[in-house]
């Protein structure tokens, strides 16, 4: 084991070396350098708006983009921040000494409520310029408005909630449907639905808060300077226009549950904070007089919805006596506080101030800190200036905090696209569960930092946590990169090394069965790993040594039928005398190689399973390469283990339809030996065409007769057509068969005579019977009781031949009739023809002056010319042009040296001093050989008249123009 750590150790040296570079310049341990180019925005990016108000700033709510600002004493502007440079303004249009106390806006930035120190209340829609008094809300002075985000729309706010400084919880609606600004007041309805107590009597509603969970259950938050109230229930289905009064009246006879803290500083202001894309909040924050309440909201509860509270206290710099905190804004992980000349925030995972943002006394006291929840963004304002807040990447450094409180989940979720610091809690992470013993969850997480390789192997190997480690390995296999080959090989036989230990020590104790097992199922999965397959099937003789040095043969098994190395799981099989197992492979996988490499073997033992394996490879298998197997076999077997290697060949001949000679030359020698019964039917039918016969002729007879089968050696001889030698032997077996074999040369009457007539010396003289002989006469018409005669023995009586002879006499009689009447017909056939001849040289046909060549239809008396029967006419030229083409090559040299003698003979003597006697007998040959030619040539060019002789039909496909002149021809066309 030590030595694969050296092997690695030498393989990371390079990536050590970088490493320690990397750590001598101080970057982390992990190996990441985490280096800022430009210096990083702050997460409260503060901004100033350019606006410079012509009267003091009273109030100033947003919501949805839409900002609502109160200037002096009578003026309201309304801007959209979509549109910054289209403001509204709005009069107010008080005459008295009234003053804006606060104003509040929906979460759709359409319903304005203002409450003003007189105790009464204005409305304002975004959709009119017009503000209204609310005549049934006056007489109170509004604290704090709880909006129906469930029901309202622009026009209509739905049931909410008002509360008002004397403690009381009111229920209203406002609604701007037409015609409602003229005829009617906006305000359809308030009615009180509870009172809030503190121990000194009714203290003022200072925040209220409305929220739906599931199953249709409302959850009403409210506070006052020192409690925090919760109001839960459910509003009946199909009422909740009707408003809240059902869930007030359950809280009727008995206080709802509270939340209570001593400290006061006369009021008291809660923030929720609602993740983008979701309508109901996840987390609030209640400032007060004894700190910060900081929970998350939990809607499946059925009684509460906080959840996770705990109490932030304010900063030491914080005194409630003399600075004390004016408003509070919550954010994802911050809770930001107002104080009158600067803003602090605080994490709300670790209460430590991370952000403080001091204020010029220039700008005035700080007066108001309110958030627009839709974007996200946190509007500070004095009675001067505006200011405004962006909240960015508010999450950077969350995970540190996450890490310092163990809280590893959280961490690695907020830092996953930040390798680096994943690498910084990953490491953190490993070495808190390795303080903590849970070792197989440290080697997870080393696994996934860039630590050094060997140290976290050292320290597994120290605590001797096998188990461990191992985890640690295969974790860090599965992340190496494909081109990593030598780290992944040197962790692959690691790993296998740590299994076969591990399951070494396993085995032998009864107790750990289980664990055996279950390390068993993991090591065969990790052979069996796709991911682990090229790098095994590179490194198997080292894998086969290491199972082979553990002595684990069920593994090596395993591992060689996970590389399909099949042949060495046969092997063992066999080695091991499992024969079937051994088939079995061998059948699953059907590899012809193996069958063929451990047929000789497997046949020994188990020949009938062996033959069906065989059998069901059909013509995958080779049949001639079973062969020695099957000639081993059948030497040192039975008969009845012969008949399997028997059925294997008869099902290559016949089912197969296997041609090769060896194969059926092999059927042939084991009927030979065991089956002379199906010899005979095997050859029979084979044919006895020599060419389609597939087995040899000359082993297959030479075998026959060494083992004495002469039926068999008959039909081979047949086959062969030695008739002579058939006929020889099977006249040592039977008549019959020999006369058989005797008609077979039909074609050879003399060959055929001679057979018989061996057949007939054989009856007679071994046989000695008369009868037979003489059917033998009667059997071949070829033989005459002359021929056999001879045969016989001279003291034979004529009795026994008297009828075979007068039906011979009767025989040559018919055969000299027939003679004679083919003579005569003969000699009436040739009188016939010459006088067939005879009118022929009488035959004449008249030529008109007018008559024209067939050919080239030019007169035909001009030259000398042909007539045929059939009226064609052509000059000598025309039709010699015309046959000549068409003539066999034979026939045209003929024609050709025809016409060269008769041009010889044309010419004139030269000798003008021969005898007159020469002369004349020269002459006169000369003329009688002129003729002849003639005669010769006629009988070659007029054979037939070239329209209606078989010269017509020949040319049939022949095309009217010739192919080679085919373009000049077209050509002339144009």
């Amino acid at each position: 084991m030590a030595s694969i750590l050296d092997e690695y150790e030498d393989s990371l040296y390079r990536s050590a070396s970088v490493q320690q570079t990397r750590a001598s310049v101080g970057i982390p341990h992990s190996g990441y350098v985490n280096a800022r180019l430009e210096k990083e925005t702050p997460i409260f990016n503060k901004q100033r708006i350019d606006f410079a108000p012509p009267e003091k700033i009273n109030s100033l709510v947003v919501s949805s983009n839409q900002l609502c600002m109160s200037l002096g004493k009578d003026t309201l502007l309304r801007i959209d921040l979509g549109k910054p440079d289209e403001p509204n303004q709005v009069e107010l249009g008080r005459k008295d000494e009234a003053k804006v106390y606060k104003m509040f806006l929906d979460h759709t930035g359409s319903h304005l409520l203002i409450a003003l120190n007189t105790s009464e209340c204005l409305y304002l829609n975004r959709s009119v310029q017009k503000v209204r008094a609310l005549s049934r809300w006056k007489g109170h002075l509004i604290e704090s408005v709880g909006w129906n985000k469930f029901l309202g729309s622009e026009t209509n706010t739905g049931p909410i909630l008002v509360g008002t400084a004397q403690g009381q919880i009111y229920e209203a609606e406002i609604s701007v449907s037409e015609g409602s600004l003229f005829n009617t007041n906006p305000d359809q309805y308030f009615r009180q639905v509870y009172t809030l107590e503190e121990e000194s009597g009714p203290a003022p509603v200072c925040c209220l808060e409305i929220e739906r969970g599931i199953e249709g259950k409302f959850f009403i938050i409210a506070t006052t300077r020192k409690r925090l109230f919760q109001f839960v229930g459910k509003v009946p289905e199909g009422t909740e226009q009707q408003g809240f009064s059902s869930i007030f009246a359950m809280h009727a006879d008995h206080l709802p549950s509270f939340r209570e803290f001593p400290a006061s500083f006369g009021f008291s202001e809660i923030a929720f904070y609602t993740p983008k894309l979701r309508s109901n909040p996840r987390s609030f924050a209640w400032m007060m007089g004894n700190g910060v309440l900081y929970g998350t909201l939990d809607y499946s509860r059925p009684d509460s919805i906080l959840s996770d509270e705990q109490v932030w206290v304010y900063p030491s710099d914080i005194d409630i006596t003399v600075n004390k905190p004016i408003s509070i804004v919550l954010t994802q992980f911050h809770f930001l506080l107002l104080l009158p000349d600067r803003v602090k925030a605080v994490c709300t995972l670790n209460g430590q101030v991370v952000f403080q943002d001091l204020f010029l006394e220039k700008f005035g006291l700080l007066t108001r800190m309110i958030k627009d929840p839709t974007v996200q963004q946190i509007w500070i304002h004095t009675e001067k200036v505006v200011f405004r807040y962006h909240v960015q990447r508010e999450s950077r450094d969350v995970w540190k905090m996450y890490m310092n409180m163990n809280k590893f989940d959280l961490a690695k979720e907020y830092c996953k696209d930040r390798p680096e610091c994943l690498d910084i809690v990953l490491a953190k992470e490993a070495e808190h569960c390795f303080q903590n013993k849970r070792y197989l969850d440290s080697a997870k997480c080393y696994a996934l930092t860039q630590n050094y390789f060997e140290e976290i192997a050292l320290k597994f190997i120290e605590a001797k946590q096998e188990e461990a480690l191992m985890e640690f390995l295969i974790k860090k296999l599965s992340n190496l990169k494909p081109s990593e080959k030598t780290q992944t090989t040197l962790l692959t036989t690691w790993l296998t090394e740590l299994y076969l230990n591990w399951l070494g020590i396993l085995e032998g104790d009864p107790s750990q069965r289980n664990l055996y097992l279950d390390t068993r199922e993991k090591f065969r999965t990790f052979l069996s790993s796709p991911k682990n397959k090229d790098c095994l099937f590179n490194n198997r003789a080292s894998i086969y040594e290491l199972l082979a040095s553990h002595g684990d043969t069920e593994h090596m098994v395993y591992f060689a039928v996970i590389m399909q190395d099949y042949e060495r799981v046969v092997a063992h099989h066999c080695q091991h005398d499992e024969y079937d197992e051994a088939l079995n492979v061998l059948s699953r996988h059907r590899d012809e190689k193996l069958f063929y490499k451990f047929s000789p073997v497997l046949i020994q033992h188990i020949p009938k399973k062996v033959v069906d394996a065989w059998i069901s490879m059909g013509s995958r298998l080779d049949a001639r390469n079973l062969i020695p197997a099957l000639v081993n076999y059948s030497q040192s077997a039975s008969t009845q283990q012969i008949n399997e290697a028997i059925r294997y060949m008869e099902f290559c001949v016949y089912q197969l339809e296997e041609t090769q000679q060896a194969i059926h030359n092999y059927l042939l020698s084991l009927y030979a030996l065991c089956r002379p019964d199906s010899l005979l039917s095997y050859l029979e039918q084979a044919g006895t065409n020599p060419n389609r016969i597939h087995y040899d002729l000359k082993y297959a007879l030479r075998l026959c007769a060494e083992h004495g089968h002469h039926h068999a050696c008959v039909h081979i001889y047949k086959v062969m057509e030695l008739y002579e030698e058939a006929v020889d032997l099977a006249l040592q077996v039977d008549v019959d068969l020999a006369k058989s074999c005797a008609d077979l040369p039909e074609d050879d009457e003399e060959l055929r005579k001679k057979l018989w007539l061996k057949i007939a010396r054989h009856v007679v003289q071994e046989e000695k019977d008369v009868k037979k002989a003489m059917a033998c006469l009667s059997s071949c018409a070829l033989l005459k009781i002359e021929d056999v005669l001879p045969f016989f023995p001279d003291f034979v009586t004529i009795d026994h031949f008297k009828e075979a002879i007068c039906n011979s006499l009767e025989d040559y009689n018919k055969h000299i009739e027939e003679l004679k009447r083919e003579m005569e017909e003969a000699t009436q056939s040739a009188k016939r023809i010459r006088e067939d001849i005879q009118e022929m040289r009488n035959k004449y046909g008249s030529v008109e002056p007018q008559e024209k060549c067939a050919a080239c239809d030019f007169p035909l008396l001009n030259r000398p010319f042909y007539l045929f029967l059939c009226g064609h006419m052509f000059h000598y030229d025309c039709l010699l042009q015309a046959v000549f083409p068409n003539l066999p090559a034979y026939k045209q040299a003929k024609l050709e040296d025809l016409q060269k003698k008769l041009a010889a003979t044309s010419q004139p003597s030269k000798s003008h001093h021969r005898p007159k006697d020469a002369d004349t007998i020269s002459l006169g040959k000369g003329q009688q050989s002129r003729e002849q030619i003639k005669a010769d040539i006629d009988d070659i060019v007029a054979a037939e008249c070239v329209y209606c002789g078989e010269l017509m039909i020949r040319s049939i496909d022949k095309p009217f123009i010739d192919p080679q002149k085919y373009e000049e021809e077209m050509q002339s066309w144009l």
